[in-house]
């Protein structure tokens, strides 16, 4: 069971309901920038996470402006889309509602995480990787502050590169399942507060283990559902 920090209490709770209803997860940003981005972000690893445990649910973004922006930003990062809070009415009947805000922002009633800011150099160049830059946020703890710069950024886009390659190689192997234990591993990773770290961290013990080459294949796609890392792409590409 996914459970998550409140920001209220400081308390776990869980995050979807026991009878697996409906839960609404809300993204409150009050415009555009990195730190606005990195709350859609862990919004949409939540709902990736939710899915995964078989919770239905709903995500919605508040924005005060520059929603446009907002959205162009969210889908580079390979963000999936959140309906508009301001064309919902009432009475949807959710089980659960979530509430995802930027640290000492919005304090909406209900459960609230709350998201560290994001410092962003000036040395990143125009054309930044969008994959390496969600890699990049993804690897610190969601209530840590994050500083993204060039160098933080080149390594993220060289273990995407890596990955890829790795993941593609290992797809020409029969396939194999994931390992009951690895899957354990990821599952209470993620579950524990949205610990994408420790996932990371899992996928690297994988590559250096003894598990199978198919099975790693399985594994680094099964996590890529949480991550949305795209390790996949480059399946069948020349070596």
């Amino acid at each position: 069971m996914l459970r998550i920090i409140d920001d209220r209490t400081g308390e776990p709770v869980d995050a979807a309901p026991a009878r697996r209803g409906l839960t609404r997860v809300e993204a409150h940003v009050p415009g555009y920038d990195p730190s606005a981005l990195r709350v859609l972000l862990v919004a949409d690893v939540l709902v990736r996470a939710l899915e995964l445990g078989g919770t239905p649910v709903w995500a919605l973004l508040t924005g005060e402006r520059e929603q446009a922006e907002l959205r162009a930003g969210a889908a580079a990062l390979g963000i999936r889309p959140f309906e508009d809070r301001r064309d919902v009415g009432p009475g949807w009947g959710e089980a659960q509602v979530v509430h995802v805000v930027r640290e000492g922002g919005a304090k909406p009633d209900g459960v609230r995480i709350a998201v560290a800011p994001v410092e962003q150099a000036a040395d990143i160049p125009e054309d930044a990787d969008p994959a390496a830059v969600r890699l990049a946020l993804l690897s610190t703890r969601r209530g840590l502050p994050v500083r993204l710069d060039a160098a933080a950024l080149s390594e993220a886009h060289e273990t995407l590169v890596h990955w890829r390659r790795s993941v593609a190689a290992w797809a020409r192997h029969p396939s194999r399942p994931v390992p009951d234990e690895v899957r354990g591993q990821l599952r209470a990773a993620w579950e524990d507060d949205l610990n994408v770290p420790d996932v990371l961290r899992t996928l690297r013990w994988v590559e250096a283990s003894q598990v199978p080459e198919g099975a790693r294949f399985e594994t680094y796609a099964y996590a890529d559902r949480l991550l949305g890392l795209e390790l996949t792409r480059d399946l069948g590409a020349p070596e």
